[in-house]
């Protein structure tokens, strides 16, 4: 089923085969721009396209909600799809049969490029997140190094290491061991799998295989700041091709807003053309 609004803004639910059922998304497609006689115009058969995934907590709505991204994409003729990924971490779960990886990786991109005008080709196809989807970008984008191009990760929760130390003794949810063994199983054998973005890295290396370009980004009173430093220096020890950003701002919508402006930026889009108008153009 297709729901769509003004300004292209779709909502989707596709059946899933990887997660055995329904997945709401929604979907900016900029395609009802209208061009005046005389007006620039522009013809676009294939959008270049960001999936961007949603924090812990959070869902399909979120970054439509607490972002302009819906104007910036319109800006940069830019098709951006935003799955709900409940609070999985975007990784598969083998015990539960819920793939979430599989859905992200490969999955939707297939359905949403059968179902919109979507780019087919890799240096046209990006992942991004925050907090939760920070993480589960990096670690789809590298899994799935043949289908994205460019990895961009705000605020990323990079709790994959040091999982093996956890205990229950603790009241928040998303510190706790067992909730950490929901998500990526044998906690001592994560950071030797596929979960681990730095063991993806050291396989793709091996194989000399092609890393998809990075941008990295986190508020200085955010408190996984370490974290995405460490994982900063990892890169580039390793050599891929990382730009790294810190500005002022905790885990929080505010950052978000700004550093998705900047990893637009960042892709290799467009400028705006001006061609066309939407509803949000305003004294024509």
């Amino acid at each position: 089923m297709i729901e769509s609004d003004i300004m292209s803004l779709i909502q989707a639910n596709f059946m899933s085969g990887a997660l055995m059922r329904t997945v709401p998304v929604n979907i900016i497609l900029p395609v009802d721009k209208l061009a005046f006689p005389g007006a620039v115009s522009k013809e676009i058969t294939a959008y270049k396209t960001l999936y961007l995934l949603h924090g812990i907590f959070g869902n399909y709505t979120d970054w439509v909600s607490g972002t302009n991204i819906q104007r910036w994409a319109e800006e940069r003729d830019l098709a951006v799809v935003m799955p709900s990924g409940d609070n999985m971490f975007y990784v598969d779960q083998k015990e539960s049969l819920n793939y979430y990886g599989e859905f992200i990786g490969r999955e939707l991109v297939e359905l949403t490029r059968r179902a919109f005008p979507l780019s087919r080709r890799r240096e046209d196809t990006f992942i991004a997140g925050l907090s939760m989807g920070g993480y589960g970008a990096i670690r789809n984008g590298l899994k799935y190094h043949d289908t994205f191009g460019c990895i961009a990760g705000l605020s990323s929760a990079m709790i994959v290491y040091g999982l093996e130390a956890r205990t229950n003794d603790t009241p928040n949810l998303i510190e706790r061991k067992d909730f950490a063994e929901r998500i990526f199983g044998n906690l001592a054998r994560a950071k030797d799998s596929d979960m681990n973005p730095k063991w993806l890295v050291e396989k793709l290396r091996e194989q000399q295989a092609e890393i998809p370009k990075m941008y990295l980004a986190c508020g200085t009173e955010d408190s996984l700041l370490q974290a995405n430093r460490e994982m900063r220096d990892y890169l580039r020890g390793a050599g891929v091709n990382v730009t790294y950003e810190e500005g002022p701002g905790g885990h929080e919508w505010d950052f978000w807003n700004r550093y998705i402006k900047k990893v637009i930026d960042w892709l290799p889009l467009e400028e705006d053309s001006k061609a066309g108008i939407n509803s949000g153009n305003v004294g024509v």
